[in-house]
């Protein structure tokens, strides 16, 4: 569970909705772990982020970092982001690296932002491959601002929360999870990485036929993460992943990156997440990306339902849920569909099965009851001018069904029911179930219910309305979101980076006009003498010294120093020399 010291989070509105089995994916953000040198990568980060960004990015994205609560001088709270979220029906929930895709969406359904807590390292400030807050805060939260986009995210994950996933999913979500992690450790073995990502490449190709998340995974990758938006010859930035890289938010708008129209077919595009992409896509509008979500999404299980839904459900072996006209929701493991004319005359599950409607669990139908499975026909029985859910008790009757008495039905598909009944249970104005007690229900030789085995409740509905993956009522059925038992890597400081930590920590309480600018000068005689290769704590004492003014032959002997390192270094050239340019403004 997610630690007490986060009992604050849950005051708030959008946190304290969330079900519990999400809530078990929420961290501490431990604000006070952030060292003075993780605050200046995140300073440089959104100044250079800002600069680029007020010009090429989508128009919501300035307006909306401080409608968002996020700045530019430090890394923000959690708590803070959510007091102004809340104003905009969203939340802010910081969690450990990546989280498995349907925990995703259903947090983003709820209009809940997942924050990774961590930051980036200096060695990676361009780009990380692990989630972090640069990428979540800084990437995901601006946009929200914007309510069509915001609409389109909470949609997203409605649907995504529906999505069939595979076994292979689960495994490819495990291995960049593990790789993300190795990455951003300080220290790993380069071998350690190659061989998670040989895992990676493993998985990947194992795959086969994408699953329906593994399809809708693209799409947010194409628009979410990686969208550009408006016209193809001249496209603005909208995508999280290219918000919080300007490495590849610059590069993306070169010639060498091919502008695609975004349609559905971006389903059929898979992308790399160790490379720049080649090709992006452009949606003309964040309406557009409704349009195209929901065109998808008519091809899913969720909305087909039926017999192509179940088999989907087969080919998952997850916990998934079908539905009944009548309202019904059966959450199990399917293992079996007998099919007559293209439809599904009975289903079966296998292992504990609960029983729903409107995704609240009816009273004892739990897993705990249906502990082995459940099984029951799909149709109007045989001479029934209704279908069974809208029948009145004087409907029954006449198909010599009543309380107390031995009754018969039959099929399409030719199943039979026959059996004492002892209950009609109603929802929502519908017959959703039917109880009897020694029940056989047989099709030709095949006997797939015996007396022997208790009491028989038996589903009704004339046909499956909708099929996806989880169960309804996710609580009850304690499903509980999959928490990755591997944790990011937290690196204690060694003496060398403590000292470098103290260096940051002086300069930034120059900056808070904490201290005078009379210690700057010291500061910049232990960076260069103990920590020669770091480049940006030099840049922070000039931009201090921009900001507050004063020993003006100090500036006159970082700037060269930084010029030469520019010169000689191509792997931070272009870093130094950007954050230079941004002192002018």
């Amino acid at each position: 569970m997610a630690s007490t010291a986060t009992g604050s989070i849950y005051q708030i509105e959008q946190i304290a909705r969330l079900p519990n089995h999400l809530k078990r994916h929420i961290v501490e953000q431990h604000y006070d772990r952030y060292l003075s040198v993780d605050h200046a990568v995140w300073r440089y980060i959104m100044r250079k982020a800002f600069d680029f960004h007020s010009r090429h990015a989508h128009r919501s994205y300035v307006d909306g970092l401080q409608q968002t609560g996020i700045g530019i001088d430090r890394i923000p709270r959690v708590e803070e982001m959510n007091a102004i979220l809340g104003r905009i029906g969203w939340g802010a929930a910081p969690v450990d690296g990546f989280i498995p895709p349907a925990a995703f969406m259903e947090f983003q359904a709820h209009r809940v932002l997942v924050i990774a807590a961590d930051i980036r390292q200096l060695e990676h400030i361009e780009y990380t491959p692990a989630p972090d807050i640069v990428h979540e805060a800084a990437g995901h939260a601006p946009i929200i601002a914007d309510p069509e986009y915001a609409e389109y995210l909470r949609r997203f994950g409605e649907i995504g929360a529906k999505a069939m996933s595979s076994r292979a999913d689960f495994e490819l979500y495990e291995a960049i999870r593990h790789l993300s992690i190795l990455k951003e450790a300080p220290g790993t073995p380069a071998a350690a990485v190659a061989e998670a990502e040989r895992a990676v490449a493993e998985r990947q190709a194992a795959l086969g036929e994408p699953s329906e998340m593994g399809l809708l995974s693209r799409l947010h990758w194409w628009t979410v993460e990686y969208g550009l938006i408006g016209a193809l010859d001249d496209p603005k930035l909208y995508g999280a992943g290219l918000l919080s890289s300007i490495g590849e938010a610059t590069h993306c708008l070169t010639p060498a990156v091919r502008k695609l129209p975004y349609s559905a077919a971006a389903a059929d595009v898979a992308f790399d997440i160790t490379t720049m992409q080649p090709q992006l896509f452009v949606t003309p509008s964040f309406a557009h990306l409704i349009e195209v979500l929901e065109e998808f999404a008519d091809t899913m299980a969720f909305r087909r339902g039926g017999l192509e839904g179940l088999s989907r459900a087969i080919a998952s072996a997850n916990v998934a849920t079908f539905v009944y006209s009548s309202g019904l929701q059966v959450s199990g493991t399917v293992v079996e569909v007998v099919d007559e004319d293209d439809a599904p005359r009975y289903v079966r599950t296998s292992g504990p099965t609960a029983l729903a409607v409107g995704d609240r669990e009816l009273p004892g139908h739990g897993r705990g009851y249906h502990t082995d499975g459940f099984s029951s026909p799909v149709g109007r029985p045989v001479g029934s001018l209704l279908p069974l859910e809208e029948c009145t008790d004087d409907d029954l009757a006449r198909l010599g069904l009543r309380s107390g008495r031995e009754g018969k039905l039959e099929f399409p598909g030719g199943v039979g029911v026959a059996g004492r009944l002892e209950r009609v249970t109603r929802a929502n104005g519908k017959v959703v179930l039917l109880s009897f007690s020694g029940c056989r229900v047989t099709r030709g030789e095949r006997v797939l219910f015996d007396p022997a085995w208790g009491a028989y409740d038996m589903a009704v509905g004339e046909r499956i309305n909708s099929v996806f993956q989880g169960a309804a009522d996710k609580d009850a059925y304690e499903q509980a979101s999959f928490v990755p038992h591997e944790r990011t890597i937290k690196v204690e400081a060694d003496e060398a980076a403590r000292r470098l930590q103290a260096i940051y920590r002086e300069i930034r309480t120059v900056r808070d006009g904490q201290a005078p600018a009379e210690r700057l000068r010291p500061a910049f005689a232990r960076l260069r003498a103990d920590h020669p290769d770091d480049w940006l704590g030099q840049l922070e004492i000039l931009e201090v010294l921009a900001k507050r003014g004063g020993d003006p032959a100090l500036a006159a002997e970082v700037r060269p120093l930084l010029e030469a390192r520019a010169a000689s270094d191509e792997t931070v050239a272009h870093l130094i020399r950007d954050g230079l340019r941004l002192l002018a403004t």
